[in-house]
């Protein structure tokens, strides 16, 4: 669980850390959502006030003609038009115009009101079979190229002629779907734009008008040319970084009137659209609002990114601290036991120096008898014991120097057994493949055959004669590893059994073979002699 602590940990806060990063980034959208509806509020009503406006400019053609009855001139009507400053006033009025509501078949009754306003003969067109007729017979602004505009009759056309017919059943303001103005005269360039009819009454209604409709004179109606009523109602200033596309009714490309010529911006375009609906003159518009390049977030997008960022930085801090003062404390325990471990080392090594030093001494006394039992004067002594104490020191030395490099089981034998017994080892004595150990091997295999060949010097038969000691060794495969089976063979001795007490060499050599090399150790104590298995897994 300790181990799992830093992981937890930067799990935790970086979860946290995300999870206000996310609160962040919704609540930058949502002010951005709010920010841009407020935005759209404003364009709206931008809209809406245009829009009113050219509107109440029909509601005041209205009162004049109510004010004269509907006898209204051509010239009148012209010089009222003039009055109005349109350019100025009036930006996307395409113009004003009077339909003379007939029957079909009197068509005579307006084509004669042409005659007498405009001087031309005009026959009424297209052709129809509906029941009425609402041919234009006053327009302004008429210019040449649209005087051919004289005598068309709205009521042939569908989406004129709804309004027509709603405007017929009240007094109200009544708009038109998406037309195409200047598509009747033959103009080269047509624009999308749309119409407002409003009903005409007089005093006393003409004969061709039945009774239902008797006060019912004719049409008011204002076309409107819906790019340049938008543009100019979305550039007043401020500029709104809007982009918008007005449609009739539904939202298709057969009822667009009108799209801005900035593009949303990508991205966030589509994101923050706010769809509007409001009614003009009657009918239904869908107006959709999205940002452009020019809309500015109220707050940055970069606020949750960098607080997320900054979240799995601390994440990651705090883990790499829980790490490190796990270590902290890994290593204060590891000290701990390092220090244990050393304080019985260091008094191991006391008590094994105390006990090599006695050891050097018997082997020492033990060569040195060897030696005066076999020499003939003191010269004789003097010269073959100096030459077996330096032998001792050779051989002290390569072990020495054997810990710090790989070393040949054999060779280690022949120093140690060499150094004990301060003689020629017969050749017969060792026999085994070449091992090679590494210096924790050496160094524990170093002492255990040291302390054993020490043993047979002083208790086997071995001290006086060094053929009664054999020693032989061989690998095996055990499972995935080499393990070296050793036997070490005393023999001479009678009536041999094993000690009652255990010594400190023993134990020095129960402790190199089990714990420092994993091995295991086996005494047989025979009628004959000592024999002993080391077995130890080779790296």
């Amino acid at each position: 669980m300790k181990k799992l602590f830093p992981i937890l940990t930067f799990l935790a806060v970086a979860l946290i850390s995300l999870t206000m990063a996310g609160f962040a980034y919704f609540a930058t959208q949502e002010a951005s959502r709010i920010k841009f509806q407020a935005t759209v509020d404003d364009a709206v009503n931008r809209i809406e006030s245009r829009i009113d406006l050219h509107l109440s400019l029909l509601r005041s053609t209205q009162a004049l003609f109510d004010a004269r009855n509907g006898q209204v001139t051509r010239n009148e009507f012209k010089a009222y038009f003039n009055a109005l400053d349109v350019d100025g006033n009036f930006a996307g009025l395409r113009g004003i115009g009077f339909l003379k509501l007939i029957r079909t078949g009197d068509e005579a009754v307006a084509e004669r009101a042409i005659k007498q306003e405009y001087g031309i003969d005009r026959v009424i067109y297209p052709a129809t079979t509906q029941q009425w007729r609402t041919p234009i017979v006053l327009f302004e602004p008429l210019e040449e190229r649209n005087l051919s505009s004289v005598g068309y009759d709205m009521f042939t056309e569908d989406a004129r002629r709804a309004a027509i017919e709603a405007a017929m059943a009240d007094d109200e303001q009544h708009a038109s779907g998406r037309v195409l103005l200047g598509q009747q005269t033959g103009a080269e360039q047509t624009f999308p734009g749309f119409l407002v009819f409003v009903r005409l009454n007089i005093d006393t209604a003409p004969d061709a008008v039945d009774a239902a409709t008797s006060s019912t004179a004719g049409f008011l109606y204002a076309a409107f040319r819906a790019g340049d009523l938008f543009r100019v109602a979305l550039r007043r200033m401020p500029l709104l970084p809007v982009n918008v596309e007005i449609y009739d009714q539904t939202a298709n490309s057969d009822s667009l009137l009108f799209r801005s010529e900035t593009p949303p911006v990508e991205g966030i375009g589509n994101r923050l659209l706010d769809t509007r609906k409001i009614t003009v003159a009657g009918r239904q518009w869908v107006l959709e609002f999205r940002p452009t390049s020019a809309f500015s977030p109220p707050s940055s997008r970069a606020i949750p990114i960098m607080l997320g960022l900054f979240g799995l930085l601390l994440a990651g801090a705090i883990a790499l601290v829980a790490r490190y003062q796990e270590r902290a404390y890994d290593a204060v325990a590891q000290l701990h036991e390092t220090t244990e471990k050393s304080l019985l080392e260091k008094d191991l090594m006391l008590q094994e120096m105390k006990h090599r030093i006695k050891n050097l001494i018997t082997r020492v006394l033990a060569i040195a008898r060897q030696t005066a039992s076999g020499a003939t004067d003191v010269k004789e002594f003097s010269d073959s014991f100096a030459a077996r104490l330096q032998a001792m020191a050779a051989s002290q030395d390569m072990l020495t120097r054997s810990r710090w490099q790989k070393a040949d089981l054999g060779d280690l034998l022949r120093i140690e057994l060499g150094q004990v017994f301060g003689k020629e080892l017969p050749r017969d004595l060792l026999s085994g493949p070449q091992v090679l150990l590494d210096e924790t091997a050496t160094q524990a295999l170093g002492l255990t055959f040291h302390e054993l060949a020490t043993n047979a010097l002083k208790y086997g038969e071995a001290g006086n004669a060094v053929g009664a000691l054999k020693v032989d060794w061989k690998t095996e495969r055990l499972d995935r590893e080499r393990v070296l089976v050793l036997n070490w063979r005393e023999s001479g001795q009678t009536g041999l059994e094993a000690p009652t007490r255990t010594g400190f060499g023993t134990k020095l050599i129960d402790m190199n073979i089990t714990r420092e090399l994993n091995g295991t150790i086996e005494r047989k104590f025979k009628p004959n002699g000592l024999q002993v298995e080391i077995r130890i897994p080779l790296k």
